[in-house]
C-alpha cells in the first residue's frame, strides 16, 4: 500500500529524516508517534508530495509519488494540523470545491457531501460561512474535505487539536469505520492515549530514524513486560540520554 524506501530529507548538514523504510499495508490505522522535531511532519510531508526528498522514495500502490505526483494525489486525503479553509465560502461550498478538484461527477459528489456531513453532524453549520466556524468545526470540516473523494489512503497530522469530546469521538469512529471498510490511515499525533484506542499499528520515530514498527497488540505486550504505562514506554523509548 505505502512503501517509503531509504527516505531521507536533510536541510544543510541537519537530517530531519535519516533513510527510513516503512510500510504501511492497506487497512491499518497507523499511529505515527515521536517526540517533536523528530521528523513526524517532514515525514507525512513527503508522504503528501509537499516538501520533495533529498534521497529515497514514497510508493503508494506501486506509484511513484513524485514522479506520478497528479496521480498519486488522487489517492490522498490529507488533514494538516492547521486546517485551511475559505472564510466567505459556507462548509457545504467548501465541500463542494474540495471534491471538484478531483472530479468527481456532481451526483457522486453530492452524495459524498450529503454522507460526511451525516458522518460528522455538521449539519447545523454546514450552510454557514466558515469564518464562523469554531476550531473544532473548522477541524470537521477539513476532515470532511480530505475523505471526500474516498481515497485510499488518509494522512492525518494531529487530528484531535481543538475538538471538544463529542468532535473528538466522531473523528475516531470516523477513522475506524473508514478502516474497516479497506482505507489505510497514517496519523501522526502526540495523544498517545488516542493511539492506544483505536490504532491497529505504531511506529515510533526519534531522531529522524524509526525505532518502534509493531502492531499495537505488541506495544501493549511491551507495556506489560515494563510494567509501565505507554506514556512511560514511549519516554523510555525515545530518552536520548
Amino acid at each position: 500500500m505505502l512503501q517509503l524506501n531509504e527516505l531521507e530529507k536533510k536541510y544543510g548538514s541537519f537530517e530531519a529524516v535519516d533513510k527510513i523504510n516503512l510500510t504501511v499495508t492497506r487497512g491499518e490505522l497507523f499511529g505515527f508517534l515521536g517526540p517533536n522535531g523528530a521528523g513526524k511532519t517532514t515525514t507525512i510531508k513527503m508522504i503528501t508530495g509537499l516538501l520533495s526528498p533529498t534521497y529515497g522514495n514514497i510508493l503508494l500502490n506501486g506509484i511513484d509519488v513524485w514522479k506520478k505526483p497528479i496521480e498519486s494525489k488522487m489517492k490522498i486525503g490529507y488533514i494538516p494540523d492547521q486546517p485551511f479553509l475559505y472564510d466567505k465560502l459556507t462548509g457545504r461550498e467548501f465541500l463542494f470545491f474540495s471534491g471538484g478538484l478531483y472530479e468527481l461527477p456532481h451526483n457522486k459528489l453530492k452524495s459524498n457531501v450529503d454522507e460526511m456531513i451525516e458522518q460528522l453532524k455538521i449539519g447545523s453549520w454546514i450552510d454557514k460561512r466558515t469564518e464562523e466556524y469554531s476550531q473544532g468545526m473548522r477541524q470537521r470540516i477539513a476532515i470532511a474535505s480530505a475523505f471526500i473523494h474516498q481515497p485510499d489512503l488518509i494522512v492525518v497530522d494531529e487530528p484531535m487539536i481543538g475538538l471538544d469530546p463529542q468532535s473528538a469521538f466522531l473523528v475516531k469512529k470516523l477513522f475506524v469505520d473508514s478502516v474497516k471498510k479497506g482505507t489505510t490511515v497514517f496519523m501522526s499525533t502526540h495523544s498517545l492515549n488516542v493511539v492506544e484506542e483505536i490504532c491497529t499499528d505504531v511506529g515510533i520515530i526519534n531522531r529522524g530514524k524509526i525505532i518502534f514498527r509493531d502492531k499495537i497488540t505488541e506495544l501493549h505486550k511491551l507495556k506489560q513486560k515494563h510494567d509501565s504505562s505507554i506514556e512511560e514506554l514511549f519516554i523510555e523509548l525515545t530518552d536520548d540520554e
